[in-house]
């Protein structure tokens, strides 16, 4: 941390050196992927039973095949974190949305207000039934699920849906409390 480089997260951010080997393992294989760390894995590493735990769920939601594209699902993240006020969730999925959907428009597009961007009648189905379970889920009834069935996707979609948007509401909150800082480097991606 610098004065030009604020902190990345209010809490301790241990060292490579300081970390298991098996996180320490999944950052550079990141980095090596991606050219830099995001800062949500340092950030985690804090907590190496809730950094495991985290990414597996992370994982089993995100990288699955099915009937969401990966696109989508980062479709699901951006319009709900925005909701959420999560500034790095909506900048790092946004730049993961630019790459995977191979559109530099897209993610301010979905952030700011999905039903006027760029995107099919489905997709916003979707992120519908994803705010509606991000922010009242409690009113979540059959009638959601109708309307998800009637743009094509299953009961085992409205899962996948829900899922990633209460995932994203703990990641949001978690993010939040930590004053986690997005890293420069996703502003550009995919522009």
């Amino acid at each position: 941390m610098t004065e030009d480089q604020p902190a990345i997260s209010r809490f301790p951010v241990p060292t490579m050196a300081e970390m298991p080997d098996d996180i320490r393992d999944r950052i550079l294989a990141v980095q090596e992927k991606s050219g830099f760390v995001p800062n949500v894995f340092l950030t985690l590493a804090h907590r190496p039973d809730e950094f495991r735990a985290f990414f597996a769920y992370h994982d089993a939601l995100m990288d699955k095949p099915g009937n969401l594209s990966k696109a989508e699902r980062e479709m699901i993240v951006v319009a709900t974190s925005n909701l959420n006020q999560c500034q790095y969730c909506v900048v790092a999925h946004g730049a993961i949305l630019r790459i995977r959907a191979k559109n530099p428009l897209i993610a301010d597009q979905v952030a700011v207000n999905y039903r006027k961007a760029g995107i099919t009648p489905r997709q916003k189905a979707m992120i519908d039934f994803a705010v509606k379970v991000s922010q009242r889920a409690q009113e979540v009834g059959e009638d959601d699920l109708q309307a998800l069935k009637s743009h094509g996707f299953t009961e085992e979609d409205a899962w996948d849906i829900a899922a990633i948007s209460a995932f994203f509401g703990m990641s949001n909150r978690l993010a939040n409390v930590t004053s986690m800082r997005p890293n420069d480097e996703f502003y550009s991606m995919g522009r």
